[in-house]
């Protein structure tokens, strides 16, 4: 199998951080722009298919706004996202708006844009209706409990705060039938990071199966699929990538041999993948400022868990490389850390690497999901830049770096305080 084509290559990272203060997040324009292609050609044989892209795994709005106009819609949860597509235009049924513990206002904001509403409990259909209005079009995220396992990252179903039964299903698409709508969506979501072809099929046979029996039991026909996210990237360098075509076609199959017999054809198949579609083709670059030998080896680098918090979080592992030395020979085991006072800020534990030099570049692959976004202000420490690298090559800057007055502007100090004055002093410089 052929080598992957890095996604940057030691040339653009080394004008990238002469031009902007590392540490730094920077995002491939033309690599996402293709893996969306990509997708979309997997599913060119269902007409209607729509990818909403998951916001949250990358909410900078230059990045939603470049995967809309490549062809994807918009995966919400939270009223900043929607505000996010609202500012950039994206409303109606480009839209979908999968929320839990939902408010009033929350939903009365999705429905103002238009966005098709996914239900995530039963008790919250009065609720709409009564606060809202009962939209035409409405969807249900299923939580399959027992039937079905979910994966490392995201689970067992059955412990899950998401989702209806299966029992509760049938009821909610007639309650909302008999309030008035006409227009109806199925959706789940019970895998994440996952790289494995069956698993998604599992999840396809899973909703066409319940598609039917919803039909069968209310006379209902789910016009629109949502085989929820959950397409995995491979972080290890071993690791190989979900082969989209063979997903697209394997969907396919399960579509013409469940829904086809049962009427329920043509219907939309959607999906909701945020991680796939930015996470190869993002990168945290960070430079080294300290090296220290004690119980273990350690590299100091002026990044932390405020900028990419999986590590410490989670264990996930991120492949990284010293620029300019990815030929060099490995020189032995080093925890790779920030500045935080925790001892989990740290991006590689016993992580074999070239030997390095305060100075040196490093780059945190497939960090261009699910990075910036966690990202938090423990200790004081800020959030860094965004970057897109342009299909010319040149770089712009889609979000500056916090500083210390954005850490400060909510909080107002005693007028008395001599430590307001110095800090306010600190600000200013």
């Amino acid at each position: 199998m052929p080598e992957p084509v890095p996604v940057f290559t030691d040339s653009q990272i080394q004008q990238l951080a002469a031009e902007f203060p590392t540490p730094f997040h920077v995002y491939h324009a033309d690599r996402i722009r293709q893996r969306v292609s990509d997708l979309l050609a997997a599913f060119s044989w269902n007409e209607g298919f729509k990818q909403f892209f998951a916001v949250k795994a990358t909410p900078n709005p230059h990045i939603v706004k470049l995967l809309h106009e490549a062809g994807c819609g918009a995966d919400c949860s939270s009223p900043a996202e929607l505000v996010i597509c609202e500012r950039l235009g994206i409303t109606g049924e480009e839209v979908m708006f999968t929320s839990n513990n939902t408010t009033p206002e929350e939903f009365q904001q999705a429905a103002d844009l238009g966005a098709v509403i996914n239900l995530d409990d039963a008790s919250l259909i009065d609720q709409l209706h009564s606060e809202v209005g009962m939209p035409e079009l409405i969807s249900f995220r299923y939580n399959p409990g027992a039937e079905r396992e979910g994966n490392v990252i995201i689970g067992n179903p059955k412990e899950a705060k998401f989702g209806l039964t299966r029992e509760q299903m049938p009821g909610c698409y007639q309650k909302c039938k008999e309030l008035g709508a006409t227009r109806f969506g199925l959706h789940t979501m019970v895998v994440s990071n996952e790289l494995e072809h069956e698993s998604f099929m599992e999840t396809a046979r899973m909703l066409f199966e319940l598609a039917v029996e919803i039909k069968e039991k209310t006379g209902i026909a789910i016009e629109s699929i949502n085989l929820g996210g959950g397409i995995g990237i491979p972080y290890r360098p071993e690791q190989q990538p979900l082969d989209l075509q063979r997903l697209g076609s394997g969907v396919q199959e399960l579509y013409e041999q469940i829904l086809t017999p049962a009427g329920l054809t043509p219907l939309k198949i959607c999906m909701e993948n945020g991680r796939s579609m930015t996470g190869p083709y993002g990168a945290l670059i960070t430079r080294v400022i300290n090296k220290k030998h004690t119980h273990k080896r350690y590299v100091g680098v002026d990044a932390c868990m405020s900028n990419l918090m999986r590590p410490g979080m989670y264990g996930a592992y991120h492949h990284i490389t010293a620029v300019g030395k990815e030929a060099a020979p490995l020189a032995g085991e080093v925890d790779v850390v920030g500045s935080l006072c925790e001892n989990n800020d740290k991006f590689a534990i016993d992580r074999e690497l070239p030997e390095v030099e305060p100075g040196d570049l490093l780059v945190i692959h497939d960090a261009g999901a699910h990075g910036h976004s966690m990202g938090f202000q423990y200790n004081g420490r800020l959030r860094s830049a965004e970057i897109m690298l342009e299909s010319d090559g040149s770089a712009r800057q889609i979000r500056r770096a916090e500083t210390l007055d954005d850490y400060f502007s909510t909080v107002e100090f005693p007028e008395s305080s001599s430590s307001a004055a110095s800090t306010e002093s600190l600000v200013k410089q």
